[in-house]
C-alpha cells in the first residue's frame, strides 16, 4: 500500500505543479475559445490542462518501475507500456482539438486507433463470465471488438460530462478510488498477480485528478479538455479492461454448486462484479450520453451537435448552484461505485443494500431542494464559510435632518479657507451611502470663478 501511495503523491504532485506553467502556455497560444452558447463559465478561460496529466501519467509510471514491489508489474506485464501507448495517442489528437477544433468524426477515428494500440499490445478482453454458463473465452475478433467499444464509449462518456468546474475530474477520481479498492482486494486478498496492473492505473488516475482539482474547482483557472478528459477517460476504460479482461473469474473460486438454491445465487453475485463495476463507475456519464444521443437524434441533430440538456444543465436549471450541482453529481458516483464494491464483499448482507437505498433516498431530498442553503447554529458560525451564518437583521437607518439646518454658511458646510455663504455652501448626505459615492468634508472644493471676474 505504500508504494501506491508513493506512485498517488508523485502523480499529484507532478500533475499540480505542472498546471500553472502549463496555464501560461495555453494562454499564450491562444488555446482559450470565446464562450460558446452552451458553456457554463462566463469568461474565456484556457484549456490544455491535459498536458500536466498526462505528464503525471508518465511521472507515476516512472516511479512505479522503480519501487520494488510495484516494478513487478512492469516485467510480467505488457499492460503499462500498451496504456501509455494509447495515453500518448490520444493526448496528442485531444491537444489538437483544444487549439484547433478538429472534427468530430476525427477525434471518433483517433480515439478507435488508440484503442486499436493498446490491443495490439496485449490489453485486451480475453474471456467474460456468463450467467448459467461459466467462464466464455472470446477470440480475437471478438476481444478487440468489445475492448474498442468500451474505451470509446469511456472516453466519450467522461467527455460528455466534463462540462461544470471540477466534474468530470472529481468523478473519475471517485470512479479510480473504488476500482482501486476492487482490484487491490483482488491482488492482496486473493493472491491475483493480474489485478495488479489495474491496481496500479487506478492509483495513478487518482493522482493525476487529485493534482488538477485545485486548478479546477469553481471558479476554475483552467480546464482540462479534451487532452485531459479524453486522457482520464483512457485511462479508466484501462483499468476496466485489464481487472475484467485478464483475471479470470474461476480463480476468485465462488462458484458454490452443492448446497441450496439461495446460498449458490448468494455465491455467483460477485462473479459479475467485473462486468458490473465498469458499468456502475461510468453509469451517469452513460446515461448522460445516452440521453443526449437519443434527445439530438429525435430533434434531428447530428449525435456529436454540442447542447445545454446535459444533467449538469438541468441541474444548474432547476435552481442549483455550480458547487452544489457538482457535489450531487459527486455523490450519486460515490452512491453506484461504492455500494457496488461493498456488495461484491459481502453480496449476502442485507445491510449493505439497505445502506445503497437509504444513501438514494438522501439524494433524492437533496434533488428537490435546490434552493434549500442549511444553517449552522450560532456557536459554529465562527468555524463555518459566510453563506452558512444567520443573516443578522439590518439597522433602521435614521430619519435625515431637514434640509435648513444645512443651510448656506452653517458651520457644517464652511470649507477651509474661511470662505463661507453662497461659495461655500455644500449638502450633506444621509448615513449609509455607500462609500464611493459619499462627500467628505476634504473633498469639496470651492467653486471657481470665471476668468476676468472681480475678486
Amino acid at each position: 500500500m505504500r508504494d501506491y501511495l508513493l506512485t498517488l503523491c508523485v502523480t499529484a504532485a507532478v500533475t499540480y505543479l505542472l498546471t500553472g506553467p502549463v496555464r501560461k502556455f495555453a494562454i499564450a497560444t491562444g488555446a482559450m475559445p470565446e464562450v460558446r452558447a452552451r458553456d457554463v463559465h462566463r469568461e474565456p478561460t484556457p484549456r490544455l490542462g491535459g498536458i500536466a496529466m498526462f505528464f503525471g501519467l508518465c511521472a507515476g509510471l516512472l516511479v512505479a518501475d522503480h519501487l520494488q514491489n510495484l516494478g513487478s508489474v512492469f516485467e510480467l506485464s505488457n499492460e503499462p507500456r500498451a496504456l501509455l501507448s494509447g495515453a500518448a495517442l490520444i493526448w496528442i489528437i485531444g491537444v489538437l482539438d483544444d487549439k484547433f477544433e478538429i472534427d468530430a468524426l476525427i477525434k471518433l477515428g483517433g480515439q478507435m486507433i488508440a484503442a486499436g494500440v493498446m490491443v495490439m499490445q496485449g490489453l485486451t478482453i480475453l474471456w467474460i463470465p456468463v450467467p448459467g454458463v461459466g467462464t466464455v473465452s472470446l477470440t480475437s475478433w471478438q476481444g478487440t471488438l468489445l475492448t474498442v467499444a468500451i474505451v470509446v464509449i469511456t472516453i466519450n462518456a467522461v467527455n460528455f460530462v466534463d462540462g461544470l468546474d471540477g466534474l468530470a475530474a472529481g468523478m473519475v477520481c471517485i470512479a479510480a478510488a473504488a476500482f482501486f479498492l476492487y482490484s487491490y482486494r483482488l491482488w492482496v486478498g486473493n493472491m491475483i498477480e493480474a489485478a495488479a496492473p489495474a491496481a496500479l492505473f487506478t492509483a495513478i488516475l487518482m493522482g493525476m485528478c487529485l493534482g488538477f482539482l485545485p486548478h479546477n474547482m469553481h471558479p476554475a483557472r483552467i480546464f482540462m479538455g479534451d487532452s485531459g478528459s479524453m486522457l482520464i477517460g483512457l485511462v479508466l476504460a484501462g483499468s476496466a479492461i485489464s481487472v475484467t479482461g485478464q483475471v479470470d473469474p474461476d480463480t476468485l473460486r465462488i462458484f458454490v454448486y452443492d448446497g441450496s438454491a439461495r446460498d449458490t445465487t448468494h455465491a455467483m453475485l460477485p462473479v459479475f462484479i467485473p462486468l458490473l463495476l465498469p458499468l456502475t463507475i461510468i453509469a451517469i456519464p452513460v446515461a448522460d450520453l445516452v440521453l443526449a444521443i437519443v434527445r439530438r437524434t429525435w430533434k434531428g441533430q447530428s449525435p456529436f451537435a454540442a447542447d445545454r440538456g446535459h444533467l449538469h444543465h438541468r441541474l444548474l436549471e432547476i435552481g442549483h448552484s455550480h458547487s452544489r450541482a457538482v457535489l450531487i453529481m459527486y455523490f450519486w458516483s460515490a452512491v453506484f461505485a461504492f455500494g457496488v464494491v461493498g456488495y461484491s464483499v459481502h453480496s449476502a448482507s442485507l445491510w449493505i443494500v439497505m445502506v445503497i437505498v437509504g444513501l438514494s433516498a438522501v439524494g433524492l431530498v437533496l434533488l428537490l431542494l435546490p434552493r434549500f442553503t442549511p444553517r449552522a447554529p450560532r456557536w459554529m458560525e465562527s468555524f463555518v464559510p459566510p453563506r452558512y451564518r444567520r443573516r443578522k437583521r439590518p439597522a433602521a437607518a435614521p430619519e435625515p435632518e431637514p434640509a435648513h439646518a444645512y443651510a448656506a454658511g452653517g458651520s457644517e458646510t464652511s470649507v477651509a479657507g474661511g470662505e463661507s455663504g453662497a461659495e461655500g455652501a455644500r449638502t450633506k448626505l444621509p448615513e449609509g451611502v455607500n462609500g464611493a459615492t459619499a462627500l467628505s468634508a476634504h473633498a469639496g472644493l470651492p467653486e471657481r470663478r470665471k476668468a476676468g471676474t472681480p475678486g
